[in-house]
């Protein structure tokens, strides 16, 4: 690609952090969107001259037009968004309160529309875009104990595909990635501390392993390039086969 000014929300660790690795790496200028100052700081002094730090707490969605309006002040344009930000809770659904439950929307659904309406004024505008969605196996089949999350990811597939076909005609292409089971301290601790869950996990990965970060950051990178020119509203699942499996 040619360099592009790219968004990654949730970008300190995990699968945000490989993305915005990715898009640095190939030398384009990611801003790091984590409410963590100290990490959001820590992870662009790794991520290289490429990076541009943004701390900003996505739950917070008021404050999410005016970020927007500094970016492209500073920038110029924005050419990829990808919303990566998500939170889990791994609780008995009947247990699970309106409170908690509405905290993983808020977080995971939410933002992702106001972000993307924010984001998507500026697209308009410039006649082109990309917006990567990032949902969940847990929007590919049932999952127990996490239902919020469940919700949210899934209401995430259906939202790309009703931005796609809105936003196309604007020069504006949406796709999402559903990622497997992939190496990170999320997973980590959802299956670790559960190995018959843990197992369940790999019997129905005919791979038989678990992906890495990587593995989504390269989707995601593809989904945003010129080589997919002609995709938009695809949900695009990265995990072994494990959506698919017996």
């Amino acid at each position: 690609m040619d360099p592009k000014i790219v968004l990654v929300t949730g970008a300190t660790s995990g699968l945000g952090y490989a993305t915005a690795k990715r898009f640095c790496e190939a030398g384009h200028i990611c801003y790091v969107i984590g409410r963590n100052p100290e990490k959001t700081r820590k992870s662009c002094g790794e991520l290289g001259e490429n990076a541009r730090e943004v701390v900003l707490d996505l739950t917070h969605t008021a404050e999410i037009p005016a970020t927007i309006r500094r970016i492209v002040e500073e920038a110029g344009r924005i050419d990829v968004l990808v919303n990566n930000a998500g939170i889990n809770m791994k609780k008995p659904l009947l247990d699970v309160t309106d409170a908690e439950f509405e905290r993983i929307l808020q977080t995971n659904l939410h933002s992702v529309f106001t972000i993307s309406r924010e984001v998507g004024k500026v697209m308009r505008e410039q006649g082109q875009g990309n917006i990567v969605n990032i949902s969940s196996m847990a929007a590919q089949y049932g999952l127990p104990y996490v239902v919020a999350y469940s919700a949210s990811k899934t209401a995430i597939e259906g939202m790309t595909r009703a931005m796609a076909v809105e936003l196309a005609p604007m020069g504006i292409r949406v796709n999402c990635v559903a990622p497997g089971f992939i190496k990170t301290p999320m997973t980590a601790k959802a299956l670790d501390s559960d190995p018959p869950r843990k197992d369940r996990v790999f019997a129905r990965t005919p791979m038989g392993e678990m992906g890495v970060p990587e593995d989504i950051a390269d989707a995601v990178y593809f989904l945003a390039s010129e080589k997919a020119r002609f995709i938009t509203g695809v949900v695009l699942p990265v995990d072994g086969g494990n959506s698919i499996g017996f």
